[in-house]
């Protein structure tokens, strides 16, 4: 990295107006993908997403769209076999129909007695909204076409006799957070930056805080500039576009931090002002490689889920880290040269720089003496979060822990006391095509144990007919799950089972069925990386261990607070329904994974630099924690207020996934990075530094032989590195 830096300096001016090309280009490039990316959640490959799409282009309502269930109390005294209450209700579903633009089931259509409640007053349709550009995250996503319940209830109502009653309920009605309509990103994004600002002046204290800010202002539309290049190739998602920038600032601001503190470390030591960049480079530049190689390997499992979303979300996380190295490692050195001409006008060194924090040294050095109880206690904390997360539920919420208020409630209570299943909340439909004897495979579903009634629609134009299957048991509840399947057992060859319950399931099934295999994949690249970086077989192999310990631990907090729900509604504004999305394991893996494994080869980085100065890992680990505890602490900081802004506002799905990150964020920073790291080098002692020979050779770097630690007060050079201390073998060769 040192003889790249020497390039940038030798050619500032193209470099700057390399950059300078790009920014425009990206800034531009802006507008030109905003108009192509897509709003849909598109499942290639899942047989309920082909039979949602065929019913989609049928009737141009239901498929994935969750039903609308209005349910009718009649007048007392008054049946739906009174004379003219059919027609009535007949009447009353067909305005609903038209309120909702879509289409409905109900009793009208075949008399169907499973639609009608035991004393025969109370009956219920489905209604069937039109098929919309589906956006957002793929998790429960409740809350969506609430608007209309009260232009439903109005209509409904002018058509039926006197003296009814009719309400509308349905997991949307039900749903604890609140449809906002988007992240709303400009306020998101201003409070990130602001809290950013925050912690960059607490930490620099002049005016270099702005060129972390100015680095991240630069990557973000960059990184535009490379989602426009790879377009033609993947669907952009609109999700990526919102998340990019809050995920930019963050990333960024930590690549800059590493590469800017290092250079204050150096530049404090009275050194040339390029001399002071080219060292930071040598070092600190070189952490940014790997770190960002490190986010990139975590992000690549996405790429390879067969889920459009996913994808669109691994893409444009690569492209944003790799926009964020880049700018760091070209202009950022650039400007540091030119900042440090104008310090030594401004005779405004800080000489606090030259020595280690004190907190910090003061902390590694109680890890490295405690370290033994110290490891034991965080490693069962952990742990046990990580036992809890055994328990997370990645399925549809189920009613019993959505709201249990307001007039969606009321509606299902009306429902419970006319013996009606809460599992009709949760219908779902099948595509029987033409030619298929539409009678006999409705018979054949409702003969499957868990099916409450089986109603048909009219045929359509192409002589195709949708049968909606109505379950006793719902589908987020294990016995309802079990009845789709055996539906899709029972269907004859060429009908086709779909509904939102039944994607969400196979979506399920068809993500996490990959994720062991693609956990071995990221496992094995990250190690041979680390291993080539640290010239060490045990700290790679550490290093993915905690990783992720971390985060299983991340998942067991998100059980506590989004399942269990402890605290949630009281700090966040929100009641848990009882279920995390289903998106948010993987997604939270593949952004903290990286993310985590960032911060760690930043202080291993400075670890393995203090062991080759001095051959004793007590200094090396307490130097290193040191040198980087305050950094680490900052640039977490950054990006938990980051992932925090997008967890207030009431989103449901997004407040699920933006704590996860958060609490990630947290739980690296703090029980991971300030307390396993420096306890478990402490513990592996000389163990931490060792590569034989044939591991050596297949790594291509020089072996790191098994040498007896130096004592603490043998001689060796002063306990900060020097001016001319030569650049550590691990960086060299990494």
């Amino acid at each position: 990295m040192e003889s790249f830096s020497r390039m940038v300096l030798g050619h500032r001016r193209l470099m700057t107006a390399m950059i300078a090309l790009l920014l425009a280009i990206g800034g531009a490039s802006i507008a030109l993908v905003l108009p192509s990316v897509s709003e849909r959640n598109e499942y290639p490959g899942l047989d309920s997403y082909r039979a949602n799409q065929k019913i989609e282009q049928v009737s141009a309502a239901g498929g994935y769209e969750r039903p609308l269930v209005p349910v009718v109390t009649l007048a007392d005294g008054t049946t739906v076999d009174s004379p003219g209450v059919r027609a009535a209700l007949d009447a009353a579903f067909d305005r609903a129909a038209t309120v909702a633009g879509g289409r409905t089931v109900s009793y009208a259509d075949a008399a169907d007695p499973g639609f009608v409640g035991d004393d025969g007053r109370v009956t219920f349709g489905l209604v069937y909204p039109p098929t919309a550009e589906v956006g957002g995250l793929p998790g429960s996503a409740l809350g969506e076409g609430t608007q209309i319940h009260e232009a439903l209830t109005d209509a409904m109502t002018a058509e039926l006799p006197l003296g009814s009653r009719v309400q509308v309920t349905g997991l949307d009605s039900l749903a604890t957070g609140t449809d906002a309509g988007g992240l709303n990103v400009p306020i998101k994004l201003a409070i990130t930056i602001v809290a950013a600002l925050a912690v960059l002046i607490w930490i620099f204290r002049s005016s270099l805080a702005f060129v972390p800010l100015l680095v991240a202002f630069v990557a973000i539309p960059i990184s535009f500039l490379g989602l426009l290049v790879v377009s033609p190739f993947v669907t952009i998602h609109e999700t990526t576009v919102i998340m990019l920038p809050l995920f930019g600032i963050g990333i960024a601001i930590d690549y800059a931090l590493i590469l800017v503190t290092r250079w204050r470390e150096e530049h404090a030591r009275d050194q040339d002002d390029a001399e002071a960049v080219h060292r930071a480079m040598a070092t600190a530049g070189h952490a940014v490689v790997f770190s960002s190689l490190a986010v990139a390997f975590g992000l690549v499992m996405m790429l390879v889920l067969p889920i459009p979303l996913l994808r669109s979300l691994g893409v444009g996380g690569m492209l944003v880290t790799a926009s964020s190295a880049l700018v760091t490692l070209v202009l950022l050195p650039v400007l540091l040269e030119r900042y440090g001409r104008r310090l030594r006008r401004k005779r405004g060194l800080d000489e606090r720089e030259e020595a280690a924090s004190r907190t910090w040294t003061g902390w590694a050095r109680l890890a490295v003496r405690f370290r033994w109880p110290a490891a034991l206690v965080t490693t069962a904390i952990l742990g046990g979060l990580c036992l809890i997360a055994t328990n997370l539920n990645l399925n549809v919420p189920v009613t019993e822990n959505l709201s249990t208020s307001g007039p969606g409630y009321d509606a299902l209570l009306t429902l419970d006391r006319a013996d009606v299943p809460r599992g009709v909340l949760t219908s779902f439909e099948v595509y029987v095509p033409p030619g298929q004897d539409v009678a006999a495979v409705s018979d054949s579903l409702a003969d499957v144990d868990g099916v409450h009634a089986v109603a048909t629609s009219p045929a359509n134009r192409d002589g195709s007919s949708i049968l909606a299957v109505l379950p006793v048991h719902e589908g987020g509840d294990p016995a309802g799950r079990e009845t789709i399947s055996q539906v899709v057992a029972t269907v004859p060859d060429g009908v086709m089972v779909g509904g939102n319950i039944t994607q969400q399931i196979e979506y399920l099934d068809a993500t996490y069925s990959m994720i062991p295999w693609m956990l071995a994949l990221v496992a094995l690249v990250t190690f041979v990386v680390l291993a080539r970086a640290f010239r060490s077989l045990l700290i790679p192999l550490k290093a993915i261990v905690l990783n992720l310990l971390s985060l299983g631990a991340v998942l067991g907090a998100m059980v506590i607070l989004w399942q269990w729900g402890w605290g949630t509604e009281a700090v966040l504004g929100i009641q848990p329904d009882g279920s995390i999305g289903s998106f948010v394991p993987v997604t939270i893996f593949a952004f903290l994974y990286g993310l985590s494994m960032d911060y760690e080869v930043f202080i291993l980085s400075r670890m393995r630099e203090e062991y080759d100065r001095t051959g004793s890992t007590r200094r090396a680990v307490v130097n290193g924690v040191g040198r980087t505890g305050r950094l680490v602490t900052a640039a977490a900081l950054i990006l938990f207020f980051s992932f925090a802004s997008m967890a207030m506002g009431g989103e449901l799905d997004v407040s699920v996934f933006a704590t996860g990150l958060a609490l990630g964020i947290l739980i690296d920073a703090t029980l991971i990075r300030s307390v396993l790291v420096p306890a478990t080098v402490a513990m592996m002692g000389r163990w931490n530094w060792w590569l034989p020979v044939w591991a050596a050779r297949i790594l291509r770097v020089p072996p790191s032989p098994l040498v007896p630690d130096r004592p603490d007060d043998a001689p060796t050079e002063s306990e900060e590195p020097t001016t001319d201390a030569p650049v550590p073998a691990a960086l060299r060769h990494g």
